[in-house]
């Protein structure tokens, strides 16, 4: 297992990385704002940045830290790595997998029951922890709904049946996301899921919180070397990264709405921070992003145990776990693949 390392996160628009031996170096307008030994980190995401060094470039690619650079909205726009790690023969099994329809569909029918099964969990907790102050009627209903849902995948054969499954879920979660708003109702609520772009502030939020989630899932996927691209519930398309959005499915519902939904009911983000564009999105500012950014960091040293490996591990090594067990079941180490699911 992996040691549980940091993610630097380079969110001002004036930022230069770059290198000094073994350190990397922030340098806001010709002054070092910060600098940190290279082994100490395992990836950099810089938004609206202004550059990085050929150096700094070099050095990562060297240790295996990925560097990535998005919009300061958070839409990707590049990913520097190194040398792809793992095996060819794991990543020519994962290709034969992806192209043969019954094991496809296995793969991605464990993937969305424990979607569907995390998203239940999100709402019982509500129900268990506020119940004074909610539609419990709704939700429960919701709930219901979605026990019916991971019912019907037992009949599902095909991909198409799995994502209108899928799709059905997601609508009964998202139709009752707004009773799991407690506080600041006026400037946060939630009518259905919009992006790019984001049309209210709790929609921005989870798309962020989406876009940092990515960037682990995707980092742990290729640190056991499975190719990011080539998924099983996500198809193959030109930029799209098919198994880091697989993997992802099952974690959103315990790393990101719960996150989110944390930050807006114990007032750690405010609404007016956000920024509305003549376009119609929402955006946060710059000090909202530095906030919710830092939640996140807090939130992967919290521990939990794992439910199939019954360890406890921090909660920021949940991909990478759930990476190296789908190598393993594509090894054939495991009869089939354990999906995530939160108790």
């Amino acid at each position: 297992m992996r040691k549980l390392l940091n993610v630097l996160y380079v969110t001002s628009p004036d930022a230069y990385i770059g290198r000094d031996g073994e350190n990397i170096v922030v340098t806001v307008k010709d002054n070092a704002a910060f600098r940190i030994p290279i082994h100490n980190l395992e990836g950099i995401v810089t938004f609206g940045y202004t550059g990085a060094s050929p150096a700094l470039m070099a050095l990562c690619a060297e240790r295996g830290v990925s560097l990535s650079f998005l919009t300061e909205h958070g839409r990707f726009l590049a990913r520097v790595t190194g040398v792809v790690q793992g095996n060819v023969l794991l990543r020519r099994q994962q290709y034969r997998m992806a192209d043969d329809a019954e094991s496809t569909c296995r793969l991605a029918r464990a993937l969305v029951s424990a979607k569907i099964a995390n998203a239940r969990t999100v709402l019982a907790r509500a129900v268990r922890d506020h119940s004074a102050g909610i539609d419990i009627v709704a939700i429960e209903t919701a709930e219901r709904s979605l026990t019916r849902q991971i019912l019907r995948l037992d009949t599902c054969l095909s991909l198409d049946e799995l994502r209108g499954v899928e799709g059905d879920s997601a609508r009964s979660y998202f139709s009752v996301f707004d009773h799991l708003i407690l506080t600041q109702k006026e400037q946060f609520f939630f009518k259905e899921r919009t992006r790019r772009p984001p049309l209210d502030n709790m929609n921005a939020l989870l798309s962020f919180l989406y876009t940092l989630l990515a960037h682990d899932v995707r980092g742990a996927l290729e640190t056991v070397g499975l190719d990011p691209e080539v998924g099983y519930l996500h198809r193959d398309r030109p930029g799209r990264a098919g198994l880091a959005l697989d993997l992802m499915e099952e974690l959103r519902a315990f790393l990101a709405d719960r996150l989110a939904l944390s930050l807006v009911n114990l007032r750690q983000v405010s609404g007016d921070t956000f920024q509305h564009m003549e376009s119609g999105g929402v955006y946060m500012d710059d000090a909202t992003r530095k906030n919710v950014i830092a939640a996140w960091q807090r939130r992967k040293q919290e521990e939990i145990t794992h439910p199939f490996l019954q360890e406890k591990i921090s909660i920021g090594l949940i991909p990478y776990v759930q990476a190296m067990l789908l190598a393993r079941y594509l090894r054939g180490d495991l009869e089939g693949y354990p999906p995530f699911f939160w108790k």
